[in-house]
C-alpha cells in the first residue's frame, strides 16, 4: 500500500535537502499558507494518483528541458495528464531550437532536485536564475497548486497566486496554452 499522510499544515520536522528547508523558510517570510502530506516516494502516475486523493487537487508535472548546447535551461510546469511534445513546446515558445530533457547532473546543479522531485518552488535558488520559467496556462488559472516540496516524498499545495505573486514575485513566467 503506497503511504501517504493526512495533510499537515507546519513544516517537516526535519529538512532532508537544502532547497525543502529553504521553500519552508520562504513560506514563512512571505505568510504563505500551505498544506502538504509525507508520502512513500511519489514516481508514477498511479503514486501521485493516491497523492491528489489525499490533498485534494492534482499534483502538476514539472519537466526540466534544454536545448542541445544545455546554455538555456527551462523548468515547464504542466498539468499530470497533459502529453509533452517538444514540437509544441517549442512552438508555443516562439519558434525556439528543439528541446530535451536535461540530464540528472544539470537538474542537480541547477535546481538542488533529483529526478522524481522536479519543482517550479527551486526557481528560488540563486543557480537557478537564469532558467526559464515556463507553465501552462490553465495552471496559472486554476485556484491551487500542489507541487514537490523538493523531495520525492513530500508533496505541497498553496494558492496558486501565492506562488505567482509572492512565492515567485519578480521571476518571468511565460503562459503558453
Amino acid at each position: 500500500m503506497f503511504y501517504v499522510s493526512d495533510p499537515i499544515c507546519t513544516p517537516p520536522q526535519e529538512f532532508k535537502s537544502a532547497l525543502q528547508q529553504t521553500v519552508y523558510e520562504t513560506f514563512a517570510a512571505k505568510g504563505i499558507p500551505f498544506s502538504r502530506v509525507d508520502t512513500d516516494p511519489g514516481i508514477t502516475m498511479e503514486d501521485c494518483q493516491h497523492i491528489d486523493a489525499k490533498i485534494g487537487i492534482h499534483i502538476v508535472k514539472t519537466i526540466f528541458l534544454c536545448n542541445r548546447q544545455q546554455t538555456e535551461f527551462y523548468l515547464y510546469v504542466t498539468s499530470d495528464d497533459k502529453p509533452f511534445v517538444t514540437r509544441d513546446f517549442c512552438a508555443a515558445m516562439g519558434g525556439i531550437p528543439r528541446v530535451s530533457f536535461a540530464s540528472a547532473d544539470k537538474l542537480w546543479e541547477l535546481t538542488g532536485v533529483e529526478v522524481g522531485a522536479t519543482t517550479i518552488l527551486s526557481a528560488i535558488l540563486p543557480q537557478a536564475a537564469n532558467i526559464h520559467l515556463v507553465m501552462d496556462a490553465n495552471i496559472a488559472q486554476a485556484p491551487e497548486f500542489a507541487c514537490t516540496d523538493g523531495t520525492p516524498t513530500c508533496f505541497v499545495k498553496i494558492k496558486t497566486q501565492d506562488l505567482l505573486q509572492n512565492y515567485l514575485n519578480g521571476k518571468e513566467i511565460k503562459l503558453i496554452p
